[in-house]
């Protein structure tokens, strides 16, 4: 990966020697790697066990859950928040375990539409919830920085699965809650 760094340099016309470029292509490779991590670990990984018994069967929210992924298209950034509600039946998920599985799948190049149901659906299977809703919010560098160039665009998607697509009062007890922000 290095060297194709180094290549990358060299053909858009840059010195390869140039001081503040010698390291540049041993940094680059091991930031990619380290935004691409999510290729490297599994769900089961950063779940480890962390499923607890609980008797309740009332929504839980994760809200604010930073993302920052990679365009499949572009290799550009997108940054953004990930909302996840689950309807527990008998177990509940160790808390930092949803933020660890945003990232196992964020961390990989990403249309933010299939980011969002592999959220919600790895969620539901873990969980065995009745019900799990993901809503993304995210700013894409692809639509920033090239192409339109729309500096305040957000791009918005929802899953939504069991109750929270078969029940519109639990959908709206979703999104009634992540408007309660503080």
């Amino acid at each position: 990966m290095e060297q194709n760094w180094a290549n990358i340099i060299e053909a858009i016309g840059e010195d390869q020697e140039r001081p503040g470029l010698v390291d540049t292509p041993k940094r680059a490779a091991k930031a990619f790697e380290f935004l691409t991590q999510g290729y490297e670990q599994s769900v089961e990984e950063v779940v480890n066990g962390a499923l607890f018994p609980s008797e309740s069967s009332e929504m839980v929210i994760v809200q604010d859950v930073e993302l920052y992924s990679l365009c499949e298209h572009h290799l550009l950034p997108f940054i953004g928040k990930c909302h996840v509600a689950y309807i527990p039946t008998g177990k509940v998920l160790g808390l930092s375990k949803v933020a660890r599985i945003v990232d196992v799948f964020a961390r990989r190049l990403q249309i933010q539409e299939s980011l969002t149901s592999q959220i919600a659906e790895t969620i539901m299977d873990v969980t065995g919830a009745d019900g799990v809703g993901v809503i993304i919010e995210a700013r894409h560098m692809c639509m920033m920085m090239r192409g339109v160039q729309k500096q305040n665009s957000v791009m918005k998607t929802s899953a939504m699965l069991g109750t929270f697509r078969d029940s519109q009062v639990t959908r709206e007890e979703f999104l009634q809650l992540l408007q309660m922000r503080t």
